[in-house]
Order: C-alpha cells, then structure tokens, then sequence
C-alpha cells in the first residue's frame, strides 16, 4: 500500500511537500518505537497525514461540510485548518483505512487535541520535527525531548508553533493552546509521581 500512496501523493502534492511527508513517517516510526507503540500505524499515518494538503480551500469546505465536520469561525476564515480532518477522510475513502487510532492521528496532526492518543502525540510532534524541517540546535533539542518524554515534545511543538503564529502575526485556534494546557498538565503529573 505504502507504493500505491506515495504514487497517489506524487500527483497531488509537491516535490517538497512529499519529502516533508516521508520525513514525518520515519519520524513517527522512530517515535513509536522510542515509545513502544505500534510503528506500522504510526507510519501509515505519517505517511496520509497531508493527503489534502493541496485540496483547494472551497474543496476543504465542502468536503468537512459533506462529513458534518464542525467548521468554527477560525477554520470558516482558514480553510487549510481543514486539511487534517480531510485527509483523515481521503486516507479512509481512497485507501480504506478504517482503524480509528491512525484516522484519528491523521486528524490531530495540525492543531492537536485534549486527550489525543500516543500515537496522535507521535504524529503531531512528528510533523512539525521531522529532519526537513531544519537542524537548528533548537529544533535539535526539540526532538531530543520528544524522544524521551513524548508529552514533554507535545507542548515544545506547540509552544514552537504558538510563536510562529504570534510572531508571523497569525490566528491561533484555541485547540492548539487546550493541546499544550493537557501535555502540560501530564507532564507535571509524571514529576509529581517521580518525586
């Protein structure tokens, strides 16, 4: 199957973008791992994570309309939002993925979610750290951290993306700041348990 998405990806996406993609499935495999969950699932969604990428943003629309997909103002205003939950749906109508777990990482991947699984953990931090994304000593670290504490990665990638977003002068969707507000709170919970 791996074959038939790369080939299906290579028609709908960018050169670029399919690189990014393949980085964020060796990373969530190598997270997986790192964390004893099931690398095939987290592969298979790393791999589907940006099937709608690309789609327009009047497709995005209709398509999360089509599958009652709450579409909030933020996401009304910034259809690529969408593209998660969309490419959750196209991952299961173009290449019949069923499993809840890796839909449902395919969906968290861009804005992340309060109570989101480990294996949607591995993908969310897995996007935004794969090797393509740079080697800055930051970024650097980043993984380091994640690949140690996966909660830990989960609020440093959204704490990375809430300042780009603030610094680029970008609307931030509350999901994000939730996600962050819940790793953080596990986080605490582990160093509370350890002392």
């Amino acid at each position: 199957m791996r074959e038939r998405v790369i080939s299906w990806l290579t028609e709908n996406v960018s050169k670029q973008r399919l690189s990014h993609i393949i980085g964020v499935e060796q990373m969530a495999r190598e997270l997986a791992r790192l964390h004893s969950l099931d690398e095939e699932k987290a592969a298979i969604a790393g791999l589907m994570h940006d099937l709608a990428k690309f789609f327009p943003p009047d497709i995005l629309l209709e398509i999360a309309q089509t599958h009652q997909i709450t579409i909030d103002p933020i996401c009304l205003v910034n259809p690529h939002l969408l593209h998660a939950d969309v490419s959750a749906i196209v991952a299961q109508q173009e290449f019949g993925i069923e499993d809840p777990e890796i839909l449902s990482a395919i969906s968290n991947h861009t804005l992340g979610q309060v109570n989101m699984s480990d294996l949607a953990c591995v993908v969310f931090v897995a996007d935004a750290l794969e090797p393509n994304r740079g080697q800055t000593p930051e970024l650097e670290k980043m993984r380091q951290t994640s690949r140690e504490n996966l909660y830990q990665g989960v609020v440093q990638t959204c704490d990375y993306s809430l300042k780009y977003l603030i610094n680029s002068w970008r609307t931030i969707h509350p999901r994000t700041v939730m996600t962050r507000n819940w790793a953080m709170s596990l986080v605490k919970q582990t160093l509370i348990q350890s002392n």
